[in-house]
């Protein structure tokens, strides 16, 4: 079965990269991935999964599920772009080898052992779609997650952090800053001030926590004293008690700051908090095993280096997940333009079969073993 799952994403190389290129071509930005959705859904379609359309409240959410017994997997196949980069997060690469792992998986397992499911997962950037398929209980009855992610080297474990999202809008009083500056209050004044307090309390905070902000709004004119005046940050950890804690401790920052200049303060946290990813040593080592037969090294990279946040960490928490990493360059940086046009080079097409074929490998081995299944459930239930 395992190599005919290899064969079977192979054949469809030039289909699989194919899709790739038609979501570089056409980027869309999160919850705005209507062609986008549309292509990787129809595809699935075509291949007989029943589809779902429009999940959790996100008309570019999907469902795609073939089987009908059991173990289930989830792939998750992620299809956003960043505004002005486009693909230059990969999100390209992830799509298709999501296709690619579930057509090779129908074809080659039998429909009654085991379910196969692809989720379409929108607005990753946005910190905002599998947040809300979590929400909504998709992923019960899910037995495991999975997803690759491209990257300049091969890595199957990599941590990130949880996030927090805080804005905050400062109310003052204009006036002309050089006629009557004794009657204004300075709004900007209030954000740099924040600025300034949060700068002061980083030499307290631990070395896996980063606070990161900027000014939304400064003002119209120089001779204005700014009436408004807006800032918003994101709070990382590795943690989510630190995440919190240290969220409280910004917002301090911030009403500090509103009282030192008279300013009235809002504060608007999104309450679309981004967990830590919670790793599953077992599931990640059953992907190792799948590169190791077909004879490709993993990088000797830190896992704890170098961290960003995404959503699939929400996902992490209530079911068995990986994230790994497929290479499509060495030395080639996340959200830069080399980076996005990597994800279409010949590199870039070898990512997407790689990940397609050792996640459909690593699927197969699962649906087969079910003491591999216990051990991946009881270590999530322990850990």
């Amino acid at each position: 079965m395992k190599q005919a799952i290899v064969e079977l994403v192979e054949g469809r190389r030039d289909e699989l990269a194919g899709i790739a290129e038609q979501l570089f071509r056409f980027p869309e930005t999160g919850l705005q991935e209507h062609r986008s959705a549309a292509l990787l859904a129809d595809a699935l379609e075509r291949e007989g999964f029943r589809l779902e359309r429009g999940l959790a409240g996100m008309d570019t959410a999907f469902r795609a599920e073939y089987g009908s017994g059991g173990p289930a997997i989830a792939i998750l196949a992620e299809m956003d772009a960043l505004p002005g980069l486009g693909h230059a997060c990969g999100h390209n690469i992830i799509a298709a080898a999501a296709v690619g792992a579930a057509i090779a998986l129908r074809q080659a397992v039998p429909a009654g052992e085991a379910r196969i499911i692809v989720l379409g997962t929108p607005a990753e950037e946005l910190g905002i779609g599998k947040v809300e398929l979590v929400k909504a209980g998709v992923f019960q009855g899910v037995d495991a997650a999975m997803m690759v992610h491209p990257s300049s080297r091969r890595v199957v474990i990599k941590h990130y952090l949880g996030l927090a999202r805080i804005r905050f809008t400062f109310a003052g009083r204009p006036s002309h800053a050089a006629a009557y500056p004794e009657e204004g209050i300075n709004a900007l004044d209030g954000v740099i001030q924040t600025f300034n307090g949060i700068n002061a309390l980083r030499q307290q905070l631990r070395q896996d926590v980063r606070v990161h902000g900027i000014i939304t709004d400064g003002g119209v004119a120089p001779n204005i004293i700014p009436a408004t005046a807006g800032c918003y940050f994101y709070v990382r950890a590795s943690d989510l008690d630190e995440v919190g804690r240290v969220r409280d401790r910004v917002v301090a920052c911030a009403e500090g700051a509103a009282l030192a200049t008279g300013c009235r303060l809002e504060v608007a946290a999104d309450e679309r908090v981004l967990a830590p990813l919670k790793i599953n040593h077992t599931l990640s080592a059953l992907y190792s095993e799948q590169l190791a037969w077909l004879g490709l090294a993993e990088a000797n990279a830190p896992a704890d280096k170098n961290l960003g946040s995404s959503d699939i960490g929400n996902v992490s928490q209530v079911v068995p997940t990986i994230h790994p990493h497929v290479p499509i360059g060495a030395g080639v940086h996340i959200h830069t333009d080399a980076f996005a046009r990597a994800t279409v080079s010949d590199q870039g097409k070898q990512a997407v079969v790689e990940g397609a074929t050792v996640m459909a490998l690593t699927a197969a081995e699962f649906f087969a073993r079910s003491d591999l299944r216990k051990k991946i459930r009881d270590e999530f239930t322990n850990s």
